[in-house]
């Protein structure tokens, strides 16, 4: 269903308006997306799916000013990025976004304290350690403050991450994958606090994934076919979530 409209209640932190976005010459044009229209809710969770190749990945980067699309919006915190300059664009994702990927992208010769506070730095904004300690405190590791990467378990990178990412208080915290490279219990850890970081402190955060059962965490989720949104679930049980996906892969 070609520009099927997602809203919830609440006001939006993030939404794409028949937004597409192709790739290639002018002979060979791959559309990544195609005409999608989904806004999702300040203060709520939500997951992305779909097949390999449905644009998950590319709407993902396109709310978050990372891409530009090639027609329709992109508002982010009620604010049109559609056309905004590249140092505009750069300022609004260190001060408005944050971003946590499956590989965890921390630098290996800071420590954990030093990896959070990296992001204010680059920014030119005032580092407060007692800021910094406490961002880190939230997600378990105020006992690592002073460990580098390589003396973490994969959980702990990945909460570090998470810790980076919400040090600048994001509009939007931005997640591909971000239980994919870890083991069944390190991947229920960073869900259980992706959940606090919502229902706690109201954040919002979009999730690309292709686990069922860490989809079945979020407020909802959007399923994405051949570049266009096609489904949507509320609160929906892992199973439901993975049937859904099935049907789409058939």
């Amino acid at each position: 269903m070609v520009g099927m409209t997602i809203q919830l209640q609440r006001a939006t932190a993030a939404e794409l308006r028949d937004v597409t976005r192709e790739y290639g010459g002018k002979h060979a044009r791959v559309r990544a997306l195609d005409g999608v229209s989904v806004a999702f809710p300040r203060g709520s969770w939500t997951a992305v799916m779909g097949p390999s190749g449905s644009g998950k990945s590319t709407l993902l980067q396109c709310a978050a000013g990372l891409e530009q699309v090639s027609g329709g919006q992109v508002l982010l915190g009620g604010r049109d990025i559609t056309n905004a300059a590249d140092r505009e664009l750069t300022a609004l994702r260190r001060e408005q976004v944050g971003f946590v990927f499956q590989s965890f992208n921390l630098i290996g010769s800071l420590t954990a304290e030093q990896n959070v506070a990296l992001p204010l730095k680059l920014a030119g904004r005032r580092v407060s350690t007692r800021d910094v300690r406490a961002v880190l405190g939230s997600v378990g590791l105020a006992d690592r403050l002073r460990h580098r990467p390589r003396e973490l378990s994969g959980g702990q990178q990945q909460r570090v991450a998470i810790a980076r990412a919400m040090v600048t208080r994001p509009e939007v915290l931005f997640a591909d994958e971000p239980t994919g490279a870890l083991d069944s219990k390190s991947a229920r850890t960073v869900l259980d606090l992706l959940r606090r970081l919502v229902d706690a402190a109201g954040q919002t955060i979009v999730m690309v994934t292709h686990d069922p059962a860490a989809a079945a965490r979020a407020d909802a989720v959007v399923f994405l076919s051949d570049g266009r949104v096609v489904d949507r679930a509320v609160s929906p049980s892992a199973r439901e979530v993975a049937d859904r996906l099935a049907a789409l892969e058939s």
